[in-house]
């Protein structure tokens, strides 16, 4: 089973006076921890909300330091299960961003079109096998001539 695991990062950043600051230089210094070692992890804006469920920016500021949230999304093949995939995504992820707290926010399983084709694949050797059977004599029907 392959897995889309999205977690969320706080990634703190200091010397910054808006939040369109924060995030942008939040992007880019993940990116460089990740990269080139993960470079396939999408980073995205998280989003945020307060207890009364009111849309907050993704970066809050004080003292000109800000603590921003990410999303970063990767995904995991050849699991066993969903629980498994998150774990992995968060040892690669975890490894590369140092002092940044991670939560997994889900975990979703991919459909992959191989299952799909694995299908048609042994399908056609079915197909393939018993038209073999036609051209090949059997033994006894060599002994017989």
């Amino acid at each position: 089973m392959d897995c889309r695991v999205v977690v969320e990062a706080a990634v703190p950043v200091y010397d910054v006076a808006t939040p369109d600051e924060a995030i942008r230089i939040a992007i880019a210094k993940t990116g460089e921890m990740l990269n080139p070692d993960l470079n396939y992890v999408e980073i995205e804006m998280g989003s945020r909300t307060s207890p009364s469920g009111e849309e907050l920016p993704p970066a809050f500021i004080a003292a000109d330091e800000a603590l921003v949230a990410l999303e970063l999304e990767m995904k995991v093949f050849n699991v066993e299960q969903e629980e498994h995939a998150s774990r992995i995504a968060r040892k690669e992820i975890g490894q590369r961003l140092d002092n940044v707290p991670l939560t997994v926010l889900r975990t979703d399983p991919i459909e992959s079109a191989d299952d799909d084709s694995a299908d048609a694949d042994s399908t056609a050797t079915d197909d393939a096998s018993e038209d073999d059977e036609d051209l090949i004599p059997e033994f006894e029907e060599l002994v017989d001539e």
